[in-house]
């Protein structure tokens, strides 16, 4: 199979993403349902970001919640931690609100890119954006607002695709997605515009390097980049960084490792080279 890039938006972005979760939150919420490794790199990634005591006493953010899986995540990490999460489809918030969650976690229909605009106010003590930043039309903009989000020190999880740097990524990604991901889309939720679009966003979004970059350009510091386990090695990663306690900002520190190494199943830090 002949790897391509798409260079031309399909209908999902020509009426919005936020509109076409809507109209698959049901299917979408089953599919993911029956997919344990999809909860457990986003459980990998809400454990990275070493929240300490449980989350006692912390305020955290989760940004582009959809149905609640990367709330379950950072609920496992930090149980006791007050949660926002924040989603721009009505649909895929219903979804979530239909499940049981501790008087802790509050659901707010929102735009990632002008948050303020849902009473989402800072300080935060970790963000947690899963499947978000590829979506955003804004992105630096979009980091900018979620340094200013965070308190000095706090930590972001980026959890995303990223293949732009790898060959072997794009083939597999391209692969599972056409003979896998796209054809039960179709069953399942009688359309697979969603899904091809899905493949798109990941082909056309930054590699590793690219967005490690958009991130030390944002201010965030302490950059590391671990990949999955499974066949989603080296296809999602944890993008990790940290607002400076410095109010004067470091100049942060950007170094990754070659994409193809070989990654444990614990993951590893892409930054230092595999044993």
């Amino acid at each position: 199979m002949r790897c391509v890039t798409p260079s031309k938006p399909g209908p999902v972005e020509r009426t919005g993403v936020a509109r076409s979760f809507d109209a698959h939150a049901n299917a979408y919420d089953k599919l993911i349902g029956a997919n344990p490794g999809y909860h457990e790199h986003l459980r990998l990634s809400a454990k990275r970001m070493g929240l300490p005591d449980q989350g006692a006493g912390l305020r955290l953010l989760d940004l582009g919640c959809g149905t609640g899986a990367s709330t379950a995540a950072l609920l496992d990490a930090a149980p006791h931690a007050e949660i926002v999460a924040v989603d721009a489809s009505a649909e895929m918030l219903a979804q979530a609100q239909r499940k049981t969650w501790p008087s802790g976690v509050r659901f707010v229909h929102g735009n990632a890119e002008n948050l303020a605009m849902s009473g989402i106010t800072g300080p935060f003590d970790g963000i947690l954006a899963a499947y978000l930043l590829r979506n955003l039309v804004h992105k630096d903009a979009a980091l900018r607002q979620f340094h200013r989000l965070l308190r000095p020190g706090a930590p972001i999880a980026i959890h995303e695709y990223s293949v732009r740097d790898s060959l072997r990524s794009r083939l597999l990604w391209t692969t599972v997605c056409w003979g896998v991901i796209i054809p039960m889309g179709r069953i399942r939720a009688g359309s697979s515009d969603l899904y091809r679009y899905l493949w798109r966003s990941a082909m056309r979004f930054d590699g590793v390097t690219a967005l490690t970059e958009r991130m030390a350009a944002a201010g965030f510091e302490d950059l590391r980049v671990q990949t999955v386990p499974g066949w989603q090695q080296h296809i999602v990663h944890t993008f990790l960084g940290r607002r400076p306690a410095d109010p004067e900002f470091p100049e942060p520190v950007v170094d990754v490792a070659d994409p193809e190494a070989s990654t444990p199943a614990e993951g590893i830090d892409v930054a230092r080279p595999a044993d």
